[in-house]
């Protein structure tokens, strides 16, 4: 698996050693816990990255590490050395104390120190007093993870990525279901029943059917949170639910631990 945050970044870009993913948070704090609610993954516009970007840079100059915004409004944190650490998805610590999804590992104090300050860089930002004043949930913090070393180039993949995700989102964009159809990923962040979901089945779902029944692709796995569900041309569907890294889901293997 590689690394989702030097994968986004495409290195390059932003010359570093070592880069990671963070993500803007908003926590609630309790008497003797701190939690990240449900909805405490917090969306910014390209404004507001640009903005926390240049002023991170601006604050933490000559700390071994700088902001910086690729494709998708992702912001990513990169370090002059590489780090010896492993961190959680944002995803997974949504809805819970946020104790136990810190970084752990030889350089997980680094992290986490970085953690703390940009929770106090960030109280009263200008970006949070814009929010605010448009009753938009304020970013308490940025969540670091998906870490790894910067490549220069990106990994081969075969077949075509869309939708919002910030590992496939660095492979390219399809608009449409492909008419050559092929191995592909799309990744959805509306849900079933949402205003936006009848064109997410328009434009992926149905054209997937399609492409299903006229034999050009094998299957369809649909996979959300620990669910996966598989469809292939003969009327056998299956599921099960249990947790799954996603990349299983979508083919990657993993021979050293018998994963196919």
């Amino acid at each position: 698996m590689p690394p989702i945050a030097a994968t986004a970044l495409n290195a390059g870009t932003a010359p570093g050693a070592w880069v990671c993913i963070a993500t803007a948070v908003h926590f609630s704090a309790g008497m003797s816990n701190v939690t990240m609610p449900a909805d405490g993954i917090v969306e910014l516009d390209i404004a507001e990255a640009k903005t926390l970007a240049a002023d991170f840079n601006r604050v933490f100059a000559g700390a071994g590490m700088r902001l910086s915004v690729s494709r998708g409004v992702v912001l990513s944190c990169v370090f002059d050395q590489r780090l010896e650490v492993t961190t959680h998805d944002p995803e997974a610590a949504a809805g819970h104390d946020v104790f136990d999804f810190q970084p752990a590992g030889a350089d997980a104090p680094r992290l986490r120190r970085l953690m703390s300050e940009m929770e106090m860089w960030l109280f009263d930002h200008e970006v949070n007093r814009a929010r605010a004043a448009h009753a938009r949930q304020v970013i308490t913090g940025l969540w670091l993870w998906g870490g790894g070393a910067t490549r220069s180039t990106k990994p081969i993949v075969k077949g075509w990525t869309a939708g919002q995700d910030v590992f496939f989102a660095a492979f390219g964009q399809e608009a449409r279901f492909p008419s050559e159809a092929g191995a592909g990923v799309v990744v959805c962040v509306d849900q079933p029943g949402s205003s936006a979901w009848p064109a997410v089945e328009q434009r992926w779902l149905a054209p997937a059917l399609t492409a299903l029944k006229s034999g050009r692709i094998a299957g369809l796995d649909l996979s959300a949170g620990n669910w996966r569900f598989s469809l292939r041309r003969a009327p056998n569907w299956r599921f099960w639910r249990r947790p799954r890294p996603w990349w299983e889901s979508f083919g990657m293997t993993d021979e050293s631990n018998g994963i196919q």
